[in-house]
């Protein structure tokens, strides 16, 4: 009796031990989920999903007519171009979906089909028509990109033919201009239509209310690629403000996200704590040509010598405060067809006297002398700089510093606007400090085409060129682009020095992934979030 009685006892014992450990696990358990969903409404607390941007002195928010750098920067997320440039400055697919170059000034494009403008009308041929005749006929930043445009051909509701006037390398990088609505716009005057408050678009966002102090604009869900392309950021506040002082000052109190801007003082309005600065090389890019039909200069060994003695880093330190890049190449800005460091030849002082020996020249007198022609010729050159521009001068007193500190004399020419330009135009002279601001294209005619800068001319380099223009295979125009590259190092037509810096200041609490360069600063967007 005893026995089943203790029996009895164990079995209740082991009863109750089972439940309290089931309840304790059960609370347990019940804890576990309590905590992963407060984590969970923690993080959807934490992540806000709106941010702001800011515009000083709007004009219009059409991007066509407005010359606001704000305005064209934050507007490519409401409209879109034919072509788009990826943070690399490569030309990628977007309203279009292909070209064709036909002839040498032909090209036939293929139009994405299943676009829709924000009102949730057809975008079709006639709106690509629309926009280039509206850039032909008004002033634009933008009319540069069809300045060569003869005419429009629709060949279908997908499907445009553009004619040229003349052959233009490269020209799918022209077709970076945003598409505006033909039927927005049906008998409305273009310039002066209340509509250009609020026009429509095809891109990531649209604007949804607009006032005085402010555009709302929030997301585009008929976007064409918004299921492969997700934004999580569901509004962006654009504030307006009267002065860029303003907008600095909003921003570094907290009311902004975002900053644009090739302000080298930027640090002395927003301070230097609470954000992320991305800083770039510029669009302005300052070199060098040598005008490679003047006597002395039409010796490679004289210009490879004067490119070794000048030390870059000297001028961006002491002439810019180190608020600019030193350039060794047009197109060393970023862009996919430029290996960082391959086009300079660097400076290298006893590189310079070495190329001169090498060639017969002798050190003398604190001069650089040979004898030609029973003549002693000495290594003296002009070089030409605008007198209005203090900023060049300086440049061009340093470079004379430092090339006569190596023998090489340097008388400067400070010529004004008109006669610079003269000059200029007529190769006037021998060594030019000339700016230029680079274009989106990779072309480049400007520096190596027909009446360039230097009066440079080689055999290879316009077949290069000749190739290039005329291919779209990417391995091809690296492999061609790094040949030329290379004739440019060597021959020294020309001294890249310094590009302008831009900078786009995040604010320090934006996540996402962040890729800005000068064409635009907001790649990445689609994973933004504060």
């Amino acid at each position: 009796m005893n026995m089943k009685s203790n029996w009895i006892k164990y079995v209740f014992i082991i009863f109750i031990i089972g439940i309290l450990i089931f309840a304790v696990l059960k609370i347990r358990q019940d804890q576990e989920e309590i905590n992963l969903e407060d984590k969970s409404t923690s993080n959807e607390e934490e992540q806000v999903k709106e941010i702001k941007v800011g515009i000083a002195g709007l004009d219009t928010i059409n991007p066509i007519l407005s010359n606001n750098k704000n305005v064209q920067d934050i507007t490519k997320l409401i409209y879109e171009p034919l072509v788009n440039l990826t943070s690399d400055y490569k030309a990628e697919p977007c309203l279009a979906t292909e070209w064709a170059k036909q002839s040498d000034n032909s090209y036939l494009i293929k139009l994405r089909e299943n676009v829709r403008w924000s009102d949730g009308q057809r975008f079709t041929a006639e709106d690509v028509r629309f926009t280039i005749d509206r850039l032909k006929e008004v002033s634009s930043i933008y009319s540069y990109n069809v300045q060569y445009v003869t005419a429009i051909e629709i060949m279908d509701d997908y499907t445009v033919k553009i004619s040229l006037d003349r052959e233009v390398p490269f020209f799918e990088y022209y077709l970076t201009f945003p598409i505006l609505s033909k039927d927005y716009y049906e008998g409305e005057d273009f310039v002066t239509t209340t509509k250009n408050s609020q026009p429509i678009g095809t891109g990531k966002y649209k604007i949804s209310t607009v006032d005085s102090s402010n555009i709302v604009l929030v997301k585009n869900d008929s976007w064409w690629d918004i299921k492969n392309t997700p934004l999580t950021l569901e509004t962006i506040t654009v504030n307006l403000y009267s002065s860029i002082g303003e907008l600095y000052n909003s921003f570094k109190v907290g009311n902004l996200d975002l900053v644009a801007t090739d302000n080298t003082s930027l640090s002395e309005y927003i301070g230097t704590i609470g954000y992320t600065p991305n800083e770039m090389k510029g669009r302005d890019h300052t070199f060098l040509a040598f005008n490679t039909q003047n006597e002395l200069l039409s010796n490679i060994e004289v210009r490879r010598a004067i490119s070794y003695s000048i030390d870059k880093d000297n001028i961006v330190s002491s002439i810019f405060n180190n608020q600019a890049y030193t350039s060794s190449f047009p197109l060393d800005y970023g862009s996919w067809l430029y290996q960082e460091g391959t086009a300079s030849s660097g400076y290298n002082v006893d590189q310079a006297r070495q190329v001169l020996e090498e060639a017969g020249w002798t050190y003398r007198s604190s001069s650089w002398q040979k004898t030609i022609n029973r003549r002693t010729q000495r290594i003296e050159l002009n070089l030409l700089v605008k007198a209005s521009d203090a900023t060049k001068v300086s440049v061009a007193q340093n470079i004379k510093t430092q090339l006569e500190a190596q023998g090489i004399r340097i008388n400067i020419v400070q010529a004004s606007d008109e006669e610079y330009t003269n000059r200029i135009n007529n190769k006037n002279y021998d060594i030019a400090l000339c700016t230029l601001t680079l274009s989106t294209s990779p072309d480049l005619t400007t520096f190596f085409g027909d009446g360039n800068l230097a009066n440079y001319t080689n055999e290879e380099i316009t077949n290069i060129m000749n190739e290039v223009k005329n291919t779209t295979d990417e391995n091809v125009l690296k492999e061609r682009y790094s040949r030329l590259i290379e004739i440019y190092k060597s021959d020294a037509p020309y001294l890249s020095l310094y590009n302008n810096k831009y900078v786009v200041a995040f604010n320090s609490g934006l996540v996402g992934e962040k890729r800005p360069n000068w064409f635009c600063s907001f790649y990445g967007v689609e994973t933004w979030y504060k």
